[in-house]
């Protein structure tokens, strides 16, 4: 199967050599969002509400690239550098997917690019090939 490179210009660029995204037959394999604001190249909020929003509105913008959405999520994993935070991110993450929720790991990490609070990536079904 081909692989076929996703990129938006509504999520923040790779910064090293890696894509957004790769599709691969009807799978969207995702690189870890960091909630860097993509108008602007920088991370703009130390607060992890923030930032946990970002992330995830990141996410949504490289699956609207590839034709899929928040509903197409299969698996996710989050990264925190600190787990106090969990209670606040699982929070924000609820407010994003439906039932049924995605599979999820979740671990803390001693740090991320940029000095991110949290990372995301995700595994998505693609509805029709690209």
């Amino acid at each position: 199967m081909r692989k076929t490179e996703i990129a938006t210009e509504n999520a923040p660029q790779a910064i090293g050599p890696y894509s957004q995204a790769i599709a691969v037959g009807k799978t969207l394999y995702c690189s870890g969002q960091i909630p860097i604001n993509p108008a602007t190249g920088n991370i703009e909020s130390t607060d992890i509400t923030e930032q946990a929003h970002r992330a995830l509105n990141n996410v949504h913008a490289v699956l609207a690239a590839a034709g899929a959405d928040m509903n197409d999520v299969v698996k996710t994993t989050v990264y925190l550098t600190d787990l106090n935070d969990f209670a606040i991110v699982n929070a924000i993450y609820g407010e994003y997917f439906e039932k049924p929720y995605p599979a999820r790991s979740c671990v803390q990490v001693a740090a991320l690019p940029k000095n991110a609070k949290i990372e995301i990536e995700v595994t998505a079904r693609l509805r029709d090939k690209l």
